[in-house]
């Protein structure tokens, strides 16, 4: 496909075909000018195609999606008149946020479908005719069972956002049945930051006749992202971990983990340490899930503990370092993490940290991304300086997370709790902790 660059001028919003209430709504929101991805799709979607869009993370694909289903809207306005699916409750969150602030002036108005809070809540919501739902497939299939009056039988478009991540074992069958509910004269726009077979089978199950976006090579990094890897033992590697984040001390980090339970463990290990940060997973709550993200982005904690739910499709500004604490099996969940910094133009820095162990994946990811990666420059003896108070606070941290377990099986807090552990988790009260110094 082209690109805006192509016939020498710089697209706006207004010449992609947006109407003057989106172009205003746009502009209150400082987008100067339209992502690539956006200037392909856009156009696209306002002569009614349906559309497969592959870019990568960070590229603008939901209001790719959004501004032409708001300008079909303001045209013929009713209820549950599109319908986006997404594979995690933060990513449903924000999607829908993205719809409200573009919809802001003429009353746009969403729902947001998701695990972990109240279904009742959710029937009040849906009984306020939403114009947009926006959902993970579960819960959109729970009230499509069991709330009496909602049906989706008058939608119009059906958005599926990171339709990759969407086509796991958990959500397959779920898809199925939420296709065979709705109606077959629809529009269906299908976005993903990569092509796998799944998402070209859907493909063509549900979309008729699709435009094909591509901004992107294959499997693409963006080029103001520095990467780096340095090979290091095992046992060495919370050692290296936080020697980084000390050097880094002023950085905003994403450290990525392969387990929920490694999440709690390496946050609890750092805030032993006086580094601030705080976990986040598919095991917490949602409200602690949010809490955690809100924190981060408020800057009360500079360093988030994650698994791969967070490294999908969520816009946390300023994201400075990606560090691979675990080397990711599925090379293409690399893309993913590291999409999470480097956004929109800013430069970023990924490092992974490569046991003898992962090596394999490791190779795997620099063939996918088809570049080697300079070393990581370290002095193994000052990352050692470390490894006695590393070692220390981990076990006070294994220690504290056993005793924490056992708390909790013995009867469940209620919601109100979910700030005050936060709190407790981060160790502190206003956002502050002490400096950790090298001796």
């Amino acid at each position: 496909m082209a690109s805006d660059e192509q016939d020498g001028e710089v697209k706006t919003f207004k010449s992609l075909g947006l109407c003057d209430k989106l172009v205003e709504a746009v502009a209150k929101l400082n987008w100067q000018n339209p992502t690539p991805i956006q200037v392909e799709a856009i156009p696209h979607a306002l002569e009614g195609k349906d559309l497969i869009g592959l870019a990568q993370t960070g590229s603008g694909k939901t209001a790719a999606f959004a501004l032409p289903i708001l300008q079909a809207l303001i045209d013929s306005p009713h209820a549950f008149f599109a319908c986006v699916l997404a594979p995690t409750r933060e990513l449903a969150i924000q999607i829908s946020e993205q719809f409200e602030a573009l919809g802001y002036e003429f009353g746009a108005k969403s729902a947001v479908l998701v695990g972990g809070v109240d279904m009742v809540q959710q029937t009040v919501m849906l009984a306020k005719q939403p114009h947009i739902i926006v959902a993970t497939p579960g819960r959109l299939m729970d009230h499509v069972s069991n709330t009496k009056g909602f049906s989706l039988r008058a939608l119009k478009y059906l958005v599926l956002d990171e339709a990759d991540r969407l086509l796991n074992e958990d959500f397959e069958k779920t898809l199925d049945d939420i296709l065979k509910v709705i109606p077959r004269e629809r529009r269906t726009y299908l976005f993903s930051a990569t092509m796998t077979k799944k998402v070209k089978k859907l493909q063509r199950a549900c979309l008729r006749n699709p435009v094909k976006i591509e901004v992107a090579s294959k499997y693409s990094t963006v080029d103001t992202l520095k990467q780096q890897y340095r090979f290091i033992p095992a046992p060495h590697k919370d050692c290296y971990l936080v020697y980084i984040l000390t050097e880094k001390s002023q950085c905003t980090t994403m450290v990525f983990t392969r387990t929920c339970d490694a999440t709690l463990l390496l946050a609890s290990m750092l805030r032993n340490l006086g580094i601030r940060a705080t976990p986040i997973s598919g095991h917490m709550s949602q409200s602690k899930r949010l809490g955690a993200l809100n924190m981060f982005k408020a800057g009360q904690c500079n360093v988030l503990i994650c698994t791969d739910v967070a490294s999908r499709g969520l816009d946390i500004p300023s994201v400075d370092m990606v560090i691979n604490y675990d080397i990711p099996s599925n090379s293409k969940d690399y893309i993913h993490r590291v999409g999470r910094t480097a956004r929109a133009g800013r430069s970023g820095v990924a490092i992974s940290l490569v046991n003898q162990y992962e090596l394999e994946w490791y190779i795997q990811i620099e063939k996918l991304i088809g570049k080697k990666l300079p070393e990581f420059p370290a002095q193994e003896e000052e990352v050692l300086q470390f490894l006695e108070r590393v070692t220390e606070a981990k076990r006070l941290a294994t220690s504290k997370l056993k005793e924490g377990g056992s708390k909790k099986r013995k009867g469940r807090g209620n919601e109100g709790e979910d700030d005050v552990d936060m709190e407790k988790f981060l160790g502190h009260k206003d956002g502050k902790s002490k400096k950790f110094r090298k001796r």
